[in-house]
């Protein structure tokens, strides 16, 4: 007979107790182990839960897992909380010992980049270099990423406008259109981006009325999505009072205003209501991709 367990913490936050007094854990566990960042692994294994609707489950990452020590002591770990294991483990001799571990617990574990790794040996007709990574490695790639960052953390919020030509995308839109967070995921993934708010009363930029070369994309939410946003702001920053910045009559006017400049100026625009950052960031990079197949525009000025 099993009877439920009150106040247990620590992660164990679901289970019950059997006649004996011992803890049965009912949460779902799944441990990921990767020789690198566990960046890749992650991102994989979130986005296979994300099809998954009501299930319990616990993440447990072991990163940068590349000598036997290391690998025992996860091995460790996950005998304590059986569930799915995922890896990605350049080093045979660590991949065999996993694998050796897991099946002895009668664990089941899988080599996510096993399939790809070993399709893509064969389409190019070369065997893989087992080195521990790579994709992470200080290269010309890495850098331009960090210097996109550093150009979209310089020109945010309408800063310096004098340079902002340099841009290859510039998102504009009403205040808390999450055009920031936009524009440092696009950064991240090497696009220089920039962001100028439109503020009801205030003239537009001329940086915006003569700019060719950037792609300038417009964000817009609905009203009553924008309102629940402001008024959150608002509260987390200890502000009550009502102003027409969070009224929805007023709001409403403001986003009208916005989509009817987007639509004057030809700019595109994407309606950012329910969308992820991630998701408008790739409706960005597709629109960024179009005007350069197009040949509209050639990315940053040289």
């Amino acid at each position: 007979m099993l009877a439920p367990l009150a106040g247990i913490t620590g992660g164990r936050t679901r289970g019950t107790v059997d006649e004996w007094g011992r803890f049965v854990d009912r949460k779902s566990h799944i441990h990921l182990v990767s020789d690198s960042t566990g960046e890749t692994l992650n991102a994989m294994i979130n986005a296979a839960l994300a099809q998954f609707e009501g299930v319990d489950v616990q993440l447990h990452s072991y990163a940068l897992v590349r000598t036997e020590h290391q690998l025992t002591r996860a091995l460790d770990h996950i005998a304590m909380a059986p569930g799915l294991v995922f890896f990605t483990l350049a080093s045979i001799a660590l991949r065999q010992k996993l694998i050796a571990r897991c099946d002895a617990l009668l664990i089941d574990c899988l080599d996510v980049l096993e399939g790809p790794v070993a399709t893509l040996g064969r389409f190019l007709g070369k065997a893989e270099t087992h080195r521990v990574g790579r994709q992470h490695e200080v290269d010309q790639r890495y850098l331009n990423r960090i210097e996109a960052l550093n150009f979209t953390i310089q020109h945010d919020d309408g800063q310096s406008l004098d340079t902002i030509d340099e841009a290859e995308v510039i998102l504009v839109g009403a205040s808390r259109t999450s055009k920031t967070p936009t524009c440092v995921y696009l950064a991240i993934r090497g696009v220089r981006a920039a962001n100028i708010p439109l503020v009801p009363g205030m003239v537009l930029p001329p940086v915006l009325l003569r700019e060719k070369r950037p792609l300038i994309v417009g964000l817009w939410v609905s009203p009553d999505r924008l309102v629940q946003v402001r008024r959150n702001r608002l509260t987390s920053m200890g502000e009550a009072r009502d102003t027409d910045y969070v009224d929805l009559d007023a709001v409403r006017a403001e986003i009208a205003a916005t989509r009817k400049l987007f639509e004057q100026r030809d700019w595109p625009s994407i309606d950012v209501s329910r969308r992820s950052i991630e998701e408008t960031a790739a409706a960005v990079t597709n629109l960024l991709a179009e005007r350069q197949e197009s040949g509209r525009g050639a990315g940053p000025a040289p």
